[in-house]
């Protein structure tokens, strides 16, 4: 394959991946904002949002104050942030279109027509809660219906692998952003852990990764930090934990090296994220401190990202 068409392709299923996790932390933001002011405190979840985003120091460059309305407007619609919902999911039909016959019908169609719905949300706006709702859920169902119309569709081939190795790397970029900025700076010093205010946090967090009933499901506790952070950093049978995340990263790397009949640094690198993620335990996690650790993680994954560039994609 071109490394511009595996490009092309790796991109493609990035920005989709990245378009959804924008919108569910909007909608999570949503659902805590609503909630009554003794409950959510004095944290300002805007401005959390835009951290689990990356892109708080760019908002600061254009607004003053991040509440709802300039928050909402800079992760879905401004054409000035790279990673707004609506540049990913126009950066997403462009490489869509660089590589239409690599795709399936189905996947170009889903791409082709989440990008002309996009352009009439676009025109009319979101003026009310309701129109904003049905934006979300219709960010959330193009990313659903792209996943599996890939997964559904492709014939199992470098095309395929180049494209969950988007999807992955980025889910697991997202995931630990996430977890880091709760773990580091969203729940205020004064404010005990366990808390009403920490309650509320956490399943802000576990409806971002759609991981709350997830979480019941294994623990059948109540939520607690501890917990959460195992399910989404080691347990591998959350598709969005950073072990399953490097697990698939892992196996579709392997398949690469197989097809193409050589193993190089991308392969190493991933293999030694995910023994790493194997080895781990929350006790030591946090005795080192949970902010280290998905801080190396970050670090390591985008590390990834620039190896693979460097090994496929120029």
């Amino acid at each position: 394959m071109l490394s511009r068409t595996a490009e092309n392709l790796y991109w493609l299923a990035r920005y989709v991946e990245r378009a959804e996790y924008l919108a569910r932390t909007i909608d999570a933001t949503l659902r805590v904002t609503a909630l009554p002011a003794a409950y959510i405190g004095k944290t300002n979840e805007w401005d959390s949002a835009l951290l689990t985003a990356g892109v708080a120091a760019s908002f600061y460059q254009t607004y003053e104050e991040a509440n709802e309305h300039n928050v909402v407007e800079y992760l879905s619609f401004s054409s000035n942030n790279p990673s707004s919902i609506r540049n990913c999911i126009e950066a997403a039909r462009l490489n869509s279109r660089s590589v239409r016959t690599a795709l399936t019908s189905e996947m170009w169609d889903t791409i082709n027509s989440a990008w002309i719905e996009l352009q009439e949300v676009w025109n009319k706006g979101t003026s009310t809660r309701e129109d904003l709702a049905k934006f979300l859920r219709f960010v959330q169902e193009t990313s659903l219906r792209f996943d599996g119309s890939a997964y559904r569709t492709m014939l199992r081939n470098d095309a395929y692998w180049f494209s969950r190795m988007g999807v992955h790397l980025e889910r697991a970029d997202n995931t630990a952003r996430i977890l880091d900025v709760k773990y580091h700076v969203l729940l205020p010093e004064e404010e005990h852990v366990g808390g009403p205010l920490d309650f509320y946090q956490w399943t802000s967090i576990l409806r971002s990764v759609s991981a709350l009933t997830a979480y019941h499901w294994v623990y059948r506790e109540t939520l607690k930090p501890w917990l959460i952070a195992d399910l989404l950093i080691l347990n591998d049978t959350l598709p969005r934990s950073l072990a399953s995340c490097y697990g698939n990263l892992v196996r579709n790397l392997d398949q690469i090296g197989v097809a193409y009949g050589r193993q190089g640094p991308a392969q190493r690198h991933a293999r030694g994220i995910r023994n790493r993620l194997e080895h781990s335990n929350m006790n030591d996690i946090f005795q080192h401190g949970v902010h280290e650790f998905i801080q190396e993680f970050i670090a390591d994954n985008s590390r990834l990202g620039e190896i693979i560039t460097k090994q496929y994609l120029i």
